[in-house]
């Protein structure tokens, strides 16, 4: 097969429509609608819901391109890959996937962190780093042994995850047939609070919460009949994760004031003890853990299959790609982003870190939106989704609004980021030459990608 490592056998079709559709679920309901809705609140009032919306519609233009990308070229590699057929600046692809990835790693540090903070003192008490360092083993290991094994730990975390939501909504239900609550702070701005650039100002937070959705791309060469059952994993995920945004954004409005939830770190355990019903803080603190882990296990599974395709493609070290035999996972890929991720919880900071995540996957879906249209001059011999040709540039011009929301010190810090891509591209030019191979894979890896054949070798 033209694009597998030349040592090992490449990676096995284990995910089903299903597993990828709560794959994605967990990705995006994640850790963050845990302590966003206080902040969202902070910005808009009671009317949470509206960002929530706004969000949702500048998530799915996006993932509109990502369909139609990941189901033409169902390659490992995701934004990488795009970038690296559209566009034939070899520094294009390289910067666009060391984004992706550096976006990735630092998630997973920062959730690490998060892990073995507060959330995790509650049950026992250990210092942070020796917790995040025991957590991200972990994760590494079931990552390690096997795509199917980590799904369907995905599988329990991400229904815990749910349960937990619903649970906020069911007792704030509770709350107004008991005659508490008031629904009318659901539809009032805050004081002083301009409802367009408010719900602008607070759509950049809410969409925070709608990222993760990026990271199912990387799983395109695992998705058995990746054609017909990738979109509506992707779109019915989303779907889902919005209607629970604004469900819970609403409830907690109802429950509680906005200057109530803005000044708390933990809202939704907030909103559920102002309701009254009998649910055990240490309930919330677990179902918070288990929502930190899940998203920490399913961004440490995209980085380590975005390092593997970037290798296969030819923008990192060969053995970068190298796939454990008989479990069918990219080991080496695994262990490399895992050591990353440990050095970044040595440097602190997460709360900074979390908005320059935000401007590197801003990056990255601009060049997303931008390859879609690029590439619809190449024809491929296999059905994929199409998206309506608007919706690109739409997403491009979504994506160009929220940057301008971004405070300069978050442009700093991207820029440093993306200068310490750049010079790492730099060495691998001088020290192995030109590190990016163009490779016409539809020549011979198109071929039988919509059924999920094995292409013809060439």
């Amino acid at each position: 097969m033209l694009n597998q490592p030349a040592d090992g056998p490449g990676l096995k079709k284990h995910i089903t429509g299903p597993l990828l559709f709560l794959f994605i679920l967990g990705d995006v309901l994640g850790a963050g609608v845990y302590a966003l809705v206080g902040v969202i609140a902070g910005e808009v009032g009671g009317v949470t819901w509206a960002p929530m919306l706004v969000a949702l519609l500048l998530a799915l233009l996006t993932a509109a391109s990502y369909a139609e990308l990941v189901t033409k070229y169902p390659r490992a590699g995701g934004a990488a890959v795009f970038a690296h057929r559209a566009f034939r600046v070899p520094v294009v692809p390289y910067l666009v996937g060391f984004c992706m990835l550096t976006a990735g790693v630092v998630s997973a540090s920062a959730l690490a962190l998060a892990f073995s903070g507060d959330y995790l003192a509650v049950f026992v008490d250990v210092p942070p780093a020796a917790g995040a360092i025991v957590f991200l083993v972990a994760i590494a290991l079931l990552n390690a042994r096997g795509i199917k094994e980590s799904l369907r730990a995905n599988v329990v975390m991400t229904a815990l995850e749910v349960s937990g939501l619903v649970l906020v909504v069911v007792a704030v239900a509770v709350m107004l047939g008991g005659g508490g609550g008031d629904v009318g702070r659901a539809v009032r701005f805050g004081e002083d609070v301009d409802p367009l650039l408010g719900v602008l100002g607070a759509a950049l937070l809410a969409y925070y919460s709608f990222v993760g959705f990026e990271t199912s791309a990387n799983m395109a060469e695992e998705v058995r009949d990746v054609s017909r059952v990738y979109p509506r994993a992707l779109f019915g995920s989303l779907l889902v994760a919005g209607a629970m945004y604004v469900l819970v954004g609403t409830a907690a409005s109802v429950a509680l004031p906005a200057d109530r939830l803005e000044s708390s770190s933990a809202p939704l355990l907030d909103v559920v003890t102002a309701t009254g019903v009998p649910v055990p803080g240490w309930l919330f603190s677990l179902l918070a853990l288990v929502a930190v882990a899940n998203g920490a296990l399913l961004t440490m599974i995209m980085a380590s299959r975005l390092t593997y395709g970037m290798a296969v493609q030819g923008l990192f070290p060969a053995v970068l790609g190298r796939v454990l035999p008989g479990r069918g996972t990219p080991w080496v890929a695994i262990v490399v982003t895992t050591l990353a991720a440990l050095a970044l919880t040595l440097t602190g900071g997460v709360a900074v870190l979390a908005e320059t995540v935000v401007l590197l996957l801003l990056i990255v879906f601009i060049s997303t939106n931008v390859a879609v249209l690029v590439l619809r001059r190449e024809a491929v011999e296999h059905r994929h989704f199409r998206a309506w040709t608007p919706l690109p540039v739409l997403a491009v011009l979504s994506c160009l609004v929220l940057l301008t929301q971004l405070e300069a010190g978050v442009w700093a810090r991207g820029g440093i980021v993306l200068a310490v891509g750049v010079l790492l591209y730099a060495v691998a030019r001088v020290r192995g030459g030109q590190p990016v191979r163009y490779r016409r894979a539809e020549e011979a890896g198109d071929r039988g990608a919509g059924t999920g054949r094995p292409a013809e070798r060439r």
